[in-house]
């Protein structure tokens, strides 16, 4: 597996993606610049979403491809924003996208204000990674990680993306946006998924375990 496209459009996770997968030498291209469009998210777990982004890039392109599906869940919230995440301000329910600043920041925003009277911040990001060899792969290689932390009372630090400000790690008492890159990308449940990944590809490319049997001898 020389080449594989990646479901997702977002900067930041492909910055990660690659980062992470460049041990393996397989070349990264994004579905964007392939003329892939976007694939419905309709589904309630993140399993099912990332199956379905890596079947519609696999099913444009002939190739293998890799989906990422990630979001954060806050404890006090029943686990929301979940597989919203990405567009969380966006929901109808909201009453804070008022269509100032970035989307992350009225993400952010909104997280904060259901949150300003809860004393449980405790929160975990979780990421799912599928990659399928072809659109009709029966057995995709599924990989699920998570990263625990609390969520902190204003934005912190100017890495990272998404939820990255708010999210700390308790043992390191830092927001995601306040670690170095290489940092992250050692700790992050996105980190983790794909190191499962890399892991399963390289068993992959070994060669089949052969055992040879002495001749029975009368």
């Amino acid at each position: 597996m020389k080449k594989i496209v990646i479901a997702s459009n977002n900067v930041g996770k492909l910055t990660e993606i690659a980062a992470i997968l460049s041990p393996l030498e397989i070349e990264i291209v994004a579905q964007s610049t392939l003329g892939v469009p976007e694939a419905e998210e309709p589904y309630c777990t993140f399993v099912e979403n990332a199956l379905a982004k890596a079947r519609n890039a696999s099913r444009h392109t002939g190739l293998p491809a890799l989906a990422d599906d990630s979001g954060i869940c806050v404890a006090a919230l029943n686990g929301a924003p979940g597989v919203h995440s990405a567009r969380f301000a966006d929901e109808a329910t909201s009453n804070t996208a008022g269509g100032h600043g970035s989307q992350d920041q009225r993400n952010n925003e909104k997280l904060l204000k259901l949150l300003a009277n809860e004393s449980n911040r405790k929160a975990h990001y979780c990421c799912v990674i599928v990659l399928t060899r072809h659109a009709n792969d029966p057995q995709p290689i599924v990989c699920e990680a998570e990263w625990h932390g609390e969520i902190v009372m204003t934005p912190r630090g100017t890495g990272g993306f998404g939820y990255d400000p708010l999210f700390m790690v308790p043992e390191l008492r830092r927001t995601g946006a306040e670690l170095k890159a290489e940092d992250k990308n050692r700790i992050s449940h996105r980190a983790k998924a794909l190191a499962m990944l890399a892991t399963r590809l390289a068993e992959s490319t070994k060669p089949p375990h052969r055992t040879f049997r002495t001749p029975f001898r009368r």
